[in-house]
């Protein structure tokens, strides 16, 4: 049987660049059981509450939820567990220094398989007050509206 190829899509944070601004990101293996691949690979997973931390030198995936896999038996996972994440000690280190400064945080972004391995896009983010949030929004209507008059105007409707 060939081996999978490519990139497919698990689960997707949106909600996640609405609530901060991305400082990095970075790709990320995680360290999971059998029956949480089988699950996932169903396409089932919530990344909404989730979040990363460096604990011992060690960094955890928390609150990420991969439903218990239908078929599976005594052996099924716990949807919520803290899991491990795969990175090098470099980078590591380097998050070490940058959540403690204070006010950034590790979001996951998305999860997905790469080369029949899962992997995830953890963030590095700093939170967003209310306004920020509307300032990006009106920021963001205002591009559409341009590009809106933008194609009138080439179509040559004005």
């Amino acid at each position: 049987m060939p081996r999978e190829q490519g990139r497919k899509l698990i689960a997707q944070n949106k909600k996640a660049r609405h609530d901060y601004s991305i400082l990095d990101t970075f790709e990320v293996g995680l360290v999971l059981t059998g029956t949480e691949v089988k699950s996932l690979r169903a396409g089932r997973a919530s990344l909404v509450d989730g979040f990363a931390t460096v604990d011992g030198g060690e960094v955890w995936l928390q609150h990420v939820h991969i439903p218990e896999y239908t078929q599976g038996t005594w052996t099924n996972h716990a949807p919520r567990r803290k899991r491990k994440v795969l990175m090098h000690r470099a980078e590591i280190d380097k998050l070490i220094g940058k959540t403690k400064e204070g006010g950034l945080t590790l979001v996951p972004l998305d999860l997905y398989f790469k080369d029949g391995k899962v992997k995830a896009t953890l963030a590095l983010a700093k939170g967003k007050k209310s306004y920020d949030k509307r300032q990006d929004l009106a920021e963001r209507d205002s591009r559409r509206e341009i590009q809106k008059a933008f194609g009138r105007y080439v179509k040559g409707r004005r």
